[in-house]
């Protein structure tokens, strides 16, 4: 019986770990994919999970952030996150508004890739692959550059 409840509270506490759900101000949007929201009178750092947008001075960078911003600045938002955080310390999560995935909606629109590399989503993949093929956003460039290949193209100049 004490085996079954151990067990019983770790896969509860695993589970709980792994995803975490939290109901936030969005306060700062830094660019498209990175948020500052606040939860609880405290100011937290969202990197949004499974997408890259475009960097602030590259193509679409702006158009990113506004839309961003439209979705979902000065809003209460959903943050799920899977309890994880970056190098950089930020809560990585997905951002729901008004039961919109802003995540989704930024690869449905053009405005981020699925970043394949920390994301094996074949949700976020199927988004990517219509938006290419309808052209819409930055993928109406004739060669769109990926958010990793600008920064890595920008550390090499310095």
């Amino acid at each position: 019986m004490e085996r079954l409840l151990f067990l019983l509270f770790c896969v509860f506490f695993y589970g709980f770990v792994l995803s975490q759900k939290i109901t936030a101000k969005v306060v700062g949007v830094k660019d498209g994919d990175t948020f500052v929201v606040l939860h609880e009178k405290k100011e937290i750092v969202v990197r949004l999970e499974h997408i890259d947008a475009p960097e602030k001075n590259q193509p679409f960078g702006s158009r990113a952030k506004k839309f961003a911003s439209d979705f979902c600045f000065g809003k209460t938002v959903v943050v799920i996150g899977n309890g994880k955080k970056d190098r950089n310390g930020r809560w990585i999560g997905e951002i729901f508004y008004n039961n919109q995935n802003l995540n989704k909606e930024l690869v449905r629109n053009g405005l981020a890739w699925h970043y394949k590399r920390y994301s094996k989503n074949a949700n976020y993949a199927d988004l990517e692959t219509v938006a290419r093929k309808k052209k819409v956003g930055l993928w109406q460039e004739k060669e769109p550059i990926a958010p990793w290949e600008w920064r890595r193209f920008k550390k090499k100049k310095v």
